[in-house]
Parts: C-alpha cells; sequence; structure tokens
C-alpha cells in the first residue's frame, strides 16, 4: 500500500562517478517494498514542483536503499543529502517482479548501467536461483555486492572489464543459459532483451523507464505503448507508473 512520509537520511555515498546510494529509514514503506518497485522522492527546493521516481535497490526490513544517478537540479539536490536529514517520499509504487513464478527456476537478471540497481533486490530473494549479467558503460559499480548473493557475469562497452559489449553479448560469450528473464535498462537494450527473449522462447519481464510527474497513474504521463487494447481506455496504452514499471516483454511494444 502506497504511502508519503518523512524518511531520514542513515547514510549516503558516491560509488562512481554520478551514482550515489542511500539508505532512508522508511519503517513500513520499507517492509511492504518488493524488488521492481520504485519510490517518488520530493525536492525541498519550492522551484521545482514534481518529485522524482528512483527504482528501489534494496530493503531490510525497515530502510530503503535507493541508487541513482544524478541526472539534473532535482537529483543533483538529492546527492547532497547527509545523515540525519529529512526527506518526503512516497512509496513503494508500481509492481514488481514475479519472484514467485521464479520459484526453483533459473532466473537471468539483466541489468544495464542505472538499470542495474534494482535488479540487486532480485539477486538479494532469489540467491543461487539466479545469474547477473550485468552491462556497464565503463566504470563498475555495485558488482561486488552482486556476487555476494549470486553468481555474476558483467560487460563493459569499451572492454575495459568483462566481456566487451553489452548483457546479451556477454550471455552469447559465456553460453549462459536460463529458465526466465527478468532485465532493466534503456530502452534499447530492453528491446534487445525482448527480441531474444522471443527468439529463444523464454518468458521475460521487463521494467520500464519512463519520466513520471505523479507516479500513481492520474495524469497519464509515463504511458508506454502495448500489443493488446486496453479494456477501459480502448486504447494501446499503459501507464508505466502504475500498471508497471514492470511488463511481461511481450506486453509492450519497445
Amino acid at each position: 500500500m502506497k504511502q508519503k512520509e518523512i524518511c531520514q537520511v542513515i547514510r549516503q555515498e558516491q560509488l562512481g562517478t554520478g551514482i550515489y546510494s542511500l539508505w532512508l529509514e522508511a519503517g513500513d514503506m520499507a517492509g511492504q517494498a518488493h524488488p521492481g518497485q520504485f519510490v517518488m522522492l520530493y525536492g525541498k527546493d519550492a522551484s521545482r514542483l514534481l518529485p522524482r521516481p528512483i527504482s528501489i535497490c534494496q530493503t531490510d526490513g525497515t530502510a530503503l536503499r535507493l541508487v541513482y544517478r544524478v541526472a539534473g537540479a532535482g537529483t543533483e539536490e538529492f546527492s547532497a543529502l547527509c545523515k540525519g536529514q529529512t526527506l518526503e517520499v512516497l512509496g513503494p509504487l508500481g509492481n514488481g517482479f514475479p519472484l514467485r513464478e521464479a520459484q526453483g527456476k533459473r532466473v537471468l537478471l539483466l541489468g544495464g548501467g542505472i538499470g542495474i540497481p534494482p535488479m540487486l533486490g532480485a539477486a538479494d530473494r532469489l540467491r543461487d536461483g539466479a545469474v547477473a549479467v550485468l552491462g556497464y558503460k565503463d566504470e563498475t559499480f555495485l558488482k561486488d555486492e552482486f556476487e555476494r548473493a549470486c553468481p555474476v557475469v558483467f560487460a563493459t562497452e569499451d572492454g575495459s572489464g568483462g566481456v566487451k559489449g553489452n548483457v546479451l553479448d556477454a550471455i552469447r560469450e559465456k553460453g549462459i543459459r536460463g529458465d526466465m528473464i527478468f532485465a532493466c535498462g534503456p530502452i534499447p537494450m530492453l528491446r534487445a532483451v525482448q527480441a531474444y527473449a522471443e527468439g529463444a522462447g523464454i518468458p521475460c519481464w521487463i521494467s520500464m523507464e519512463e519520466r513520471m510527474a505523479c507516479g500513481i497513474g492520474a495524469c497519464l504521463g509515463c504511458v508506454c505503448d502495448t500489443a493488446k487494447e486496453d479494456a477501459h481506455s480502448h486504447v494501446h496504452r499503459k501507464r508505466v507508473c502504475k500498471d508497471g514499471p514492470v511488463f511481461l516483454s511481450t506486453e509492450v511494444r519497445l
């Protein structure tokens, strides 16, 4: 159940260039969070009216971990937060990855760029039932923490570490196989994963990254194209924040 709370910063650290890890004391919100869901963070600068959506990276039952990239003035404000300061948070929002369906199966967790953090929560839950395949531009982050949860293969675009290329290059070079796929990353990556899963006949769930204004499905600012007509609106559209952000890959058009 979504709720708005004033959350206190437990700690924050920089993981890489423009990448920050923020732990928030979140009480019941943290206890309800599910891998793949997100929260909306409200800044204190009155000139920025809209909150920022941030995927949930991890939870320990009472605290939330958010790993995000500074992309503008809003996230720049969050990166300056220190222990003891507070932040208004709405969440948890959206759906999550289908962990129940994954029980007893080998799941490929595919993360690209800032789509890597939300996959860590799934790795924590699935443990040895998963293989994480992580794609970076160059600088790596969170890799060690994934390795403590499950086997990891990684790729870098510049070839500075792991397989040279992307997550699919790593899958093919290492001969990795799985029964299901969970994926999060930029649209070009998700489009390629969608095609790969369809060709291989593997059920695949993807977490969509879209600009959001409200986070609760009211503004219709984050709709995506769908394969089927919505029964209520009679259009080929769904709201990423409300109907997603996790979709079965065959549901959406990328």
